[in-house]
């Protein structure tokens, strides 16, 4: 029974690595990524006080989600 359990997720871990090395040859995925990248960037050029304070933000409210208040 245990080997079975094995070999089957041993079988799905490789389907889930084969789906991810295919994902990330994608030119397509690639590309979107540099496009994103790209607007980001002009974004942040465009408003840089805004970025920062949305940046803080963001970090802030990050910080306090993950903080642990025993």
């Amino acid at each position: 029974m245990n080997e079975e359990i094995i070999k089957n997720l041993n079988e799905r871990l490789d389907l889930a690595i084969g789906k991810g090395k295919q994902l990330i040859a994608d030119e397509n995925l690639q590309v979107r990524v540099e496009e994103l990248k790209e607007k980001a960037e002009t974004v942040v050029r465009s408003h840089p006080v805004k970025s920062i304070v949305v940046g803080l933000a963001v970090g802030f409210l990050i910080g306090k989600i993950f903080s642990s208040e025993d």
